[in-house]
């Protein structure tokens, strides 16, 4: 994706049940490679019939695979219904 400013930029969508956030090496290792651009990892959790929103800067995604959700203090979080007004102002 490209910004209003043409800046390239990429979200990584992830979903899970628990603390576990699960990135493929190749995830982690694009991510962490392009740490200096505009790429964010949102995941989805799903507990207890609330979903929470995270959404984590790429250059987390080392930490987020090796210690999951717990492990990394989010940009921004927010609960369902989810404000997808401010998750864009965040990414973009």
């Amino acid at each position: 994706m490209a910004d209003e400013q043409g800046r390239f930029g990429m979200v990584e969508l992830k979903y899970t049940t628990g603390n576990t956030v699960s990135l493929r090496p190749h995830q982690v290792s694009w991510l962490t490679k392009h740490a200096n651009t505009r790429s964010w990892i949102l995941v989805k959790q799903s507990k207890k019939s609330i979903d929470t929103l995270f959404v984590f800067k790429a250059s987390d995604a080392l930490t987020l695979k090796t210690g999951g959700l717990k492990s990394v203090n989010p940009v921004y979080s927010c609960k369902a219904p989810f404000d997808w007004q401010k998750v864009f102002l965040t990414i973009c």
